[in-house]
């Protein structure tokens, strides 16, 4: 499934993701609360538990969120190494979202590589998305 989900992707780096990012692309963290406590998070970003993920964003479904206003947006997901994020990725270009893609390596990779980390939040970020997360 993990190479099947992976060679419809054309995955990022964690510093592509945050040039995107500054761009307009929209991160979406869907790592679980623990693990965002422990590690923290990437400011700015959206967080969406896996298992909510899809209806969270899927434009037709009355629980999505309100920036979400057609498949036209650039999702990135990260997850904590890049492994669950590549299939939640995939699910997401199944939904529509034809330029969703991960973060090769995920959060790991975003903290080693030096990118900004911000506190864990206490749910998803309030802003929208390209905006900066006041921290």
């Amino acid at each position: 499934m993990l190479a099947s989900a992976r060679s419809r992707l054309t995955r990022v780096t964690p510093l592509q993701a945050h040039d995107d990012m500054a761009r307009g692309a929209v991160i979406v963290d869907i790592r679980p609360a623990h693990m965002r406590a422990e590690a923290g998070e990437v400011p700015g970003s959206w967080i969406i538990e896996r298992n909510h993920l899809e209806w969270r964003l899927d434009p037709a479904s009355g629980a999505r969120l309100p920036w979400v206003s057609g498949h036209d947006h650039r999702i990135i997901v990260i997850c904590a190494e890049g492994y669950t994020s590549s299939l939640a990725a995939a699910a997401l270009q199944d939904l529509g979202f034809a330029a969703a893609t991960d973060i090769d390596g995920g959060f790991a990779a975003w903290s080693r590589d030096g990118l900004p980390v911000a506190p864990a939040s206490a749910g998803t970020t309030s802003v929208a998305p390209g905006a900066t997360a006041a921290a």
